[in-house]
């Protein structure tokens, strides 16, 4: 028995290999290459895992979609007070050019 599977040839191993995953739509690779074919054939976890998660409640959007409700965003009033304490204090954003001659780049040396 064992002289029998010794006198198989390694080249007919290697075409019925390859006929087997032609059979069985499997990749054939015959040098054992790492083809990351075991993650490509996994199912997808990025729709679970969006699920799993609950949606965060944007107060923003929930103050734009109700206006009778009369809500504040805090947070925002609170940004919004600061910005206008900082331009107080000279500490603001610089005011954006009209025209490209009025920037700060333009009138730069070179």
């Amino acid at each position: 028995m064992a002289a029998a599977a010794a006198a198989i040839r390694p080249m007919r191993l290697a075409a019925l290999t390859r006929t087997r995953s032609s059979i069985f739509q499997t990749a054939y690779n015959p040098t054992s290459a790492r083809t990351g074919a075991k993650y490509l054939r996994a199912r997808l976890r990025g729709p679970s895992m969006v699920n799993y998660y609950t949606p965060e409640a944007n107060i923003a959007q929930l103050i734009r979609q109700w206006p009778e409700l009369e809500m504040v965003n805090l947070a925002e009033d609170e940004r919004l007070q600061d910005v206008e304490d900082k331009k107080k204090r000279g500490k603001g954003a610089p005011k954006k050019a009209k025209e490209k001659g009025d920037s700060r780049r333009a009138s730069r040396r070179r």
